[in-house]
This record gives structure tokens, C-alpha cells and sequence, in this order.
């Protein structure tokens, strides 16, 4: 079986890779290394440097017989949206589109597609579940939430099957903190160099944080099941910013204190998404606890820098 994975040098889409080979399917990446990184391609996986928005995409998928589709590649920055909407539009919206016609010209059998809660928008009820008002307060969430429109009429238009995941907030390794930057590793990449983080509005603020991993096991599930289903993909808990730090500085064994700035626009005040769907319908539900995912993430990034720093040293001394 034959499973192409848009984005899967990046962050989650890399991750959900390596447990795909690792369950033994033949893996097909597709990235344009915009935020993607060669260091996170699995040597198992065969590997193009292609755009979604190209034509060049119709080629991999003559060349490489696609069964499955598992599409990430995104652009995922909120305040990147709203500076530049038509870019945002361009991968998400277009992108998807031509990706879907891929599926549909070489006759796909099922595309797993990652949204995003931000499609709700500041949520009516917590926890939000998946018959929750869709009311996006981003154009981010405005270019994650349009695809699936497209996604559901290719259904009905071509019986293409789908599976639609809403993520919650995901971290963990491989999360690049000057790239695609969530506040997780944005915070770990701070403290671990022993800089206050910095919390945009008051700290109380809530997210449901979900581990990569996790969310990597709901790609899995859901090849086989949820068809034309959507699920948020979360751990259907609330987390304040302030908390979060809490446990990042007991984690580090430090005590920086926040630095706290003016609100961004975009940004939703609370919100967790309720499970419950992911639970009955793909058979999921996260395994791992929040400082349990953290201690994981901070000594990939503490390992990851020292590294860094030994390559460093090292190219110093043969200059």
C-alpha cells in the first residue's frame, strides 16, 4: 500500500512517517522544504522536493501508484495569514485543491486531511465538540476550514473517502520554535538558554495541548476508519499559558518568570475540544499526559542543541 504524505518533512508530518514505516507501509513524501527539513526524512521514505500549488504534483502521482493520501503541508502561522492572506490562501485553499485532483485523476482511495480547531472560532461551550458552530476568527482558520467543503463535494462528486482531523494545539519533537513556532517549543527554546518566556495577554489563557505523537497515531487509525467522518484529535483538557510555564520550569529544574505583552489579534482567549468522537469512532485516545509529552520534547531539544553545539565547535577548529 502506497501512502503519500504532503508536508512529511515537517513537524507532524514527519512524525506520522516514521510510524507508518514503522507499521510497514511504503511511504511517499511530498515537501517543498519551506519549513520543511532534510534531517527529518525517513531514509525509508522516497523523497520529492515538490509544491503542492504545482503541476509537477500529477508526476509523483503517476510515478508512484498513490493509494492513500495523508496531507499536511500548510501554511499554519495565524499572524502570517493576516499579513498575507493571499499566500495563506494560495497553499492552503489552492494547494488542497490541486491535490484533490490528483486523487481524483489517479483514483485515490481515501485522503486524511489535518485541520485545525481554529476553525471554530472563540468557541460557544467547552469543550468543543465536532457540532460546534464553525465561526473562524483568522484567515488561517478561514483556509484550514474551506478545504473541507471541496473535500466533502470530491466525496459526493467521485467517492472520494476522506477522514477530516481537527487538532487541537500539537507539540512536541521536531516542532521548530523560529519556524512554524508553537508556544510549546517557542517556550522550550527561550528557557533552555535561560530567557524569560514571553506570554501574549495575561497567562490565563487556555489550550488543549496534544503530543505529536498522539496525533501521529490518529493519522494510522484513521486510513482504516472515520471514513467521511470529522474529528477533533485532542486531549479534551484545559492548560492556562501560566500553568504551562509551571511545569516547563519543574521539567527544567528552573524558575523564569514570564514576560507578559499586549494580546495578538487572531488569537482565541479559551478553548479545548472534546475527544469523545476520536474515542468511538477511530478507536484513539491520547496516551500521553502533558508533562509526560513535555519531559519527551525538552530532552529531544536539550540533546538536539548540545549536538549543535559539538558541530559547532567542530567547524570552528577546522577553519
Amino acid at each position: 500500500m502506497n501512502i503519500l504524505v504532503t508536508g512529511g518533512a515537517g513537524f507532524i508530518g514527519s512524525n506520522i512517517v516514521d510510524l507508518l514505516i514503522d507499521n510497514g507501509y511504503d511511504v511517499i513524501v511530498v515537501d517543498n522544504m519551506s519549513t520543511g527539513k532534510k534531517e527529518n526524512i525517513n531514509k525509508k521514505a522516497r523523497f520529492y522536493n515538490v509544491d503542492i500549488t504545482d503541476n509537477d504534483l500529477y508526476k509523483v502521482f503517476e510515478d508512484e501508484k498513490i493509494d492513500y493520501v495523508i496531507h499536511h503541508a500548510a501554511q499554519i502561522d495565524i499572524q502570517r495569514s493576516i499579513n498575507d492572506p493571499v499566500f495563506d490562501a494560495k497553499v492552503n485553499i489552492i494547494g488542497t485543491i490541486n491535490l484533490l485532483e490528483c486523487c481524483r485523476k489517479f483514483d485515490v482511495k481515501k485522503i486524511v486531511y489535518a485541520s485545525s480547531a481554529a476553525v471554530y472560532g472563540d468557541p460557544e461551550y467547552l469543550g468543543v465538540d465536532e457540532k460546534h458552530r464553525v465561526n473562524p476568527i483568522s484567515y488561517y482558520g478561514i483556509s484550514k476550514h474551506t478545504p473541507e467543503h471541496y473535500i466533502k463535494v470530491y466525496n459526493e462528486l467521485y467517492g472520494l473517502k476522506y477522514t477530516i482531523l481537527r487538532y487541537a494545539n500539537v507539540y512536541g519533537i521536531r516542532q521548530d520554535p523560529k519556524g512554524e513556532g508553537g508556544v510549546i517549543s517557542i517556550f522550550i527554546d527561550k528557557m533552555l538558554s535561560g530567557k524569560n518566556p514571553v506570554i501574549f495577554g495575561d497567562g490565563n489563557q487556555t489550550r488543549d495541548f496534544i503530543y505529536v505523537k498522539d496525533v501521529a497515531k490518529a493519522n494510522l487509525l484513521a486510513l482504516e476508519n472515520g471514513d467521511n467522518e470529522i474529528i477533533n484529535i485532542s486531549t479534551n483538557k484545559a492548560t492556562t499559558i501560566n500553568e504551562l510555564v509551571n511545569i516547563m520550569n519543574k521539567i527544567m529544574n528552573a524558575s523564569l518568570k514570564p514576560i507578559y505583552a499586549e494580546p495578538r489579534k487572531g488569537d482565541i482567549v479559551h478553548s479545548y475540544l472534546d475527544n469523545k468522537k476520536a474515542k468511538d469512532v477511530l478507536g484513539w485516545k491520547p496516551d500521553y499526559e502533558l508533562e509526560d509529552g513535555l519531559k519527551e520534547t525538552v530532552e529531544y531539544y536539550r540533546l538536539k542543541y548540545a549536538n549543535d553545539e559539538v558541530a559547532a565547535d567542530k567547524g570552528k577548529l577546522r577553519r
